[in-house]
């Protein structure tokens, strides 16, 4: 997901105006927009389809880092520990 600065920057007034137009944009360009008020970004508008993948990515790379951590601190159980502690023996 790249921003492109020439069509994805709007003054808060033109969501004000068309907030459709806006809405539709991010679900089709699947790029987030950057609301504006006198030059300064207020606020950033995403599809929720989009919103959702960008969470589920980072919830899964918080726990790959976990789990790397783990292993670094030599925090690991062999298969046969993992199923008895859950039962599954």
């Amino acid at each position: 997901m790249n921003v492109k600065f020439s069509e994805d920057i709007v003054p808060l007034s033109d969501i004000k105006i068309n907030p459709g137009k806006i809405v539709r944009r991010t679900s089709e360009s699947h790029r987030p927009i950057l609301l504006t008020n006198r030059g300064r970004g207020v606020a950033v508008v995403q599809s929720i389809e989009d919103y959702e993948q960008a969470e589920e990515e980072k919830a899964f790379m918080r726990a790959v880092v976990e789990g790397l951590s783990d292993l670094d601190n030599q925090r690991e159980l062999n298969l046969d520990d993992v199923k008895n502690r859950l039962g599954l023996k």
